[in-house]
């Protein structure tokens, strides 16, 4: 009865990828693999350029998180031309990123992940994306969607120059003022994005933790992970988007490493697999112990679970409560739950849309001093932020003439690679016996790779030559001839 069933393509997510589960003489699952079968190999396009037009250029790998690149990129820059930005630009840097956390986060729960809950994860395949959710919620709730995603946009657009892919940053600061106008905009904008992060999270309470079926799914230890966790934190180790040091801490929560993002090198390694274009970063202290979880293993966790796992608590007091609410339903710090994801994802939008009114409520926020332009160049600049799907690290070596020689980048979904594979297997081992799979059970086997919203368009690297294998097979499944171009 050995076999395999492949999910291909899987949906709603970013880019592409496909799940080949693999079954034993009994029909159960023996193994299950998430595999990328793309290369964007963006690396590799930045070689030669100019060293201002990182920012610009890096953007361009998302459409989804361009901002989390344009800033990564910008903070290398920063360190690359030797410059902090001015107090100014810092709060207007914190300001739009707060807006594009609001925009994704928002297009996450009601686009991407959160129809498998609100519509639920039997339903009919057309059903389960955003059309459903509209019919499940009334179009009433369809318009506050829609409005507040627009809302996070607009917040981009206003400081970064576009809704999509900002031109704004620059190494020392942002190269647009923002108007009183513009602040009392975004301040109207950013109050109601607060009252909407509040209404979704009652939503996610009525919906989710409301409902027996789905909370004995969420809180399954069999579908949880006890891995590393890592986020950026401030100096009262609360989470923090833009800026802070890398924290690291253990599987029973305590904390095992903190670090400037600087020293990212000296802390991260990664293993390349040979069934997948994207690799999985691990602890180099811990080291590479194969897909597993527990305190042996270097694999870590990075993303909204992985931040508030990571911190000691939320900047923003409405956001607090509902940390520690999560905290207190799962009894336990770190939340090692898969499926928690989501809920901790709310929880960051409503801290997010809290420091956007914040910054916008600051009217010094208009000054003038957007820039610092006294130089003192580097050969290398390094820029660390939190992406939506969890930290980003950007690394240019550039040469005599400010021109890139090698770029190494550590995107959200990377980090989160091993742990994304784990979470399938695991799901499928849980939920696939004797070969039985309808579509309903396997777009729940899907909920948990869609749990960290990945972007596998920004996560396969190109080092060298790419690799290209063949695997021929008989009708039972043996390897009849592997072709590669390694060789």
């Amino acid at each position: 009865m050995s076999g395999r069933i492949t999910i291909d393509p899987i949906t709603r997510l970013e880019g592409h990828g496909k799940i080949e589960i693999f079954l034993d003489d009994k029909g159960d699952v023996a193994n299950a693999y998430l595999q990328v079968p793309e290369l964007r190999g963006f690396e590799e396009f930045c070689v030669g350029r100019k060293a201002e037009d990182m920012p610009q250029l890096t953007s361009r790998i998302c459409g989804v998180c361009p901002v989390a690149h344009h800033y990564a990129s910008t903070k290398a820059l920063d360190m690359a031309f030797g410059v902090e930005p001015t107090p100014t630009a810092r709060k207007l840097r914190d300001l739009i990123y707060a807006g594009y956390i609001i925009y994704d986060h928002i297009l996450h729960f009601y686009f991407l992940g959160g129809p498998d809950f609100v519509v639920g994860p039997d339903a009919p395949k057309e059903k389960r994306n955003i059309i459903g959710v509209i019919e499940k919620v009334g179009l009433d709730v369809a318009k506050e969607v829609i409005k507040h995603r627009a809302y996070g946009q607009k917040i981009t657009e206003i400081l970064g120059g576009k809704p999509t892919h900002p031109v704004s940053g620059v190494p020392g600061g942002q190269t647009k003022t923002l108007s009183e106008e513009e602040r009392q905009e975004i301040e109207r904008m950013a109050r109601s994005c607060v009252e909407f992060a509040e209404f979704t999270l009652k939503l996610f309470a009525d919906v989710v933790l409301a409902n027996r079926d789905y909370m004995k799914l969420v809180t399954d230890p069999a579908l949880g992970l006890a891995t590393y966790n890592m986020g950026l934190v401030d100096e009262n180790n609360h989470v923090n988007f833009y800026d802070g040091r890398v924290r690291v801490t253990a599987p029973d929560g305590s904390e095992f490493l903190k670090f400037p993002g600087r020293d990212y090198l000296e802390h991260i390694a990664e293993r390349v697999l040979e069934w997948n274009y994207v690799k999985i970063p691990y602890l180099k202290a811990v080291g590479y112990r194969g897909l597993t979880d527990g305190p042996d293993s270097g694999i870590y966790r990075v993303g909204p679970l992985g931040r508030l796992n990571a911190a000691d608590g939320m900047a923003t007091p409405k956001a607090q409560e509902h940390y520690d609410q999560l905290c207190a339903t799962f009894k336990t710090k770190p939340v090692n739950s898969t499926l928690a994801f989501h809920w901790a994802r709310l929880v960051e939008l409503l801290y997010v849309s809290e420091l956007a009114l914040q910054l916008a409520s600051d009217k010094s926020i208009t000054a003038a001093d957007t820039r610092n332009m006294n130089y003192a160049m580097q050969e290398e600049g390094i820029g660390v932020v939190e992406a939506a799907r969890g930290t980003l690290f950007h690394h240019y070596w550039l040469d005599g003439d400010r021109l890139v020689k090698k770029v190494n980048l550590i995107v959200a979904s990377t980090n989160n690679m091993g742990p994304i594979c784990m979470s399938v297997r695991d799901a499928a081992k849980k939920l696939v016996r004797k070969g039985k799979a309808d579509d309903g059970l396997l777009n729940t086997v899907e909920m948990f790779f869609r749990a960290y919203d990945p972007c596998f368009a920004c996560a396969s690297h190109l080092l060298g030559r790419p690799a290209l294998e063949i695997s021929l097979r008989g009708p039972d499944g043996t390897l009849v001839e592997k072709l590669t171009n390694t060789e």
